[in-house]
């Protein structure tokens, strides 16, 4: 085995590593306010979130063709990578910057923070084009243009829209009885929530299947800069579909129950205006944050809904997650370029991957310790307070303290030391 090809290796499997970890983090996007008024299951939400997600990666490839070269100076005008980058340097920036965007999406999970995937992998090939090229290697203009604004506008266009559509909801229904009312739109968050599905996969799976076709094409084992192999379609289809149906509970349970009391009429309007944004976006090959429109959409219909309940605080910290996304991953990405091209060609990337894999491992095992499940991701949500009053009782048993800035479970054992006499009752 040559060690560009074992490189070459390398980056697909962590393309496609990437691509699991982008569904998982991003299926609250779709399903959050589905599952949490009851719409579906949590099971069959995510069992049909994975399914459309699948058939959505097959749509389109605007985005495909689009997404690397928007950024990070290693192409040319008609994608091809710059002839002196062919090979394993441009592939280890490549690798670098994938390695960057999981990890930044394995510990915004494991918080339960719902960032941006698209702005963790941007983040990762910046970090990663810096370190190798320096600061000219990046497209500054189109970081501006294609990252920052969208990122600025998207939450704000989709909140606006979401907030409106809300208001003429509840004004149209208002004679309607709330349990029929309820009902009926629980089946038309089903559809609205399949469209956001179908949304994501024509989106976010193509940008892994771009990252994986500039490889091939770094390579040498791809020439055609208009299309991408159907294998690779495949293959990004399958992992995202996969990563889907593992849930992602953490991250639901945040959207869900964390940032607004989400009716059913809500959960339609929030779905429907992220639905229509994310296509269209889509059709016009913008690498938009599917996180932030959905972010954007719930917040609006708390906004929409007189004497609805939005937790701010919890806005906040999406909002500073949101914020270092793109330096925190960028950071990962140039200290991995620069240990595996210090050590040097495969040896250096596989001792990164190895690392990669460590990390991944750890944080698994950790989340292990405050569990969110399908069993458990409605429960009532622990407001920041009694949190706080959590906080201190896992201290004096001895807890771990970095359970204390996730969104906690409420469970019969944490609401005996923790719910305070005047806390709304469990259902």
């Amino acid at each position: 085995m040559t060690e560009p090809f074992f490189i070459l290796i390398a980056v697909i499997g962590t393309a496609l590593a990437f691509d699991f970890t982008n569904g998982f983090h991003d299926t609250a996007n779709a399903m959050a306010t589905t599952i949490a008024t009851g719409a579906l299951r949590p099971r069959a939400a995510v069992a049909l979130s994975a399914v459309l997600n699948l058939v959505g990666a097959f749509l389109s490839i605007e985005v495909a063709l689009t997404v690397s070269n928007k950024v990070v100076d290693i192409q040319g005008p008609d994608g091809t990578p710059i002839a002196a980058l062919m090979g394993t340097p441009i592939l280890t920036v490549v690798f670098a910057g994938l390695v960057g965007a999981i990890l930044w999406n394995l510990v915004t999970w494991l918080f339960g923070l719902p960032s941006s995937s698209s702005h963790a992998l941007f983040g990762g090939l910046i970090g990663a084009t810096v370190a190798a090229l320096g600061t000219e290697g990046v497209k500054w203009e189109g970081v501006l243009e294609s990252v920052v604004l969208p990122a600025v506008a998207a939450p704000v266009v989709a909140g606006f829209v979401a907030a409106v559509g809300t208001a003429l909801i509840y004004r149209i229904a208002a004679r309607v009885p709330e349990s029929r009312r309820n009902d009926g739109f629980r089946w038309g968050q089903i559809g609205s929530a399949s469209l956001v599905s179908l949304a994501h996969g024509t989106n976010d799976a193509q940008k892994t299947m771009g990252v994986i076709t500039l490889a091939l094409i770094a390579y040498g084992s791809w020439t055609d800069t208009a299309a991408v192999p159907f294998w690779v379609k495949a293959a990004c289809a399958v992992a995202i579909g996969l990563g889907t149906y593992t849930g992602g509970w953490r991250i639901i349970r945040t959207l869900g129950k964390g940032l607004v009391e989400i009716a059913p009429p809500q959960g339609m309007a929030a779905e429907a205006a992220s639905a229509a944004i994310i296509l269209s976006s889509s059709h016009l090959g913008m690498a938009l944050s599917t996180t932030h429109v959905a972010t954007g959409s719930i917040l609006g219909t708390g906004l929409g809904r007189r004497g609805a309940e939005v937790r701010w605080g919890v806005a906040g910290r999406m909002v500073l997650a949101w914020i270092i996304t793109i330096p925190a991953s960028a950071a990962v990405g140039a200290i991995c370029w620069l240990v595996a091209h210090s050590i040097g060609g495969a040896l250096g990337v596989g001792m990164m991957l190895a690392v990669l894999v460590g990390a991944s491992t750890w944080m698994f095992l950790h989340s292990r310790k405050t569990r969110v499940s399908h069993d458990n991701v409605n429960e009532v949500w622990v407001d920041d307070v009694i949190q706080r009053v959590q906080t201190a009782v896992h201290s004096e048993l001895g807890g771990d303290l970095l359970d204390a800035d996730r969104p906690i479970v409420d469970t019969p054992e944490n609401r005996a030391h923790a719910r305070p006499p005047h806390a709304r009752p469990p259902h």
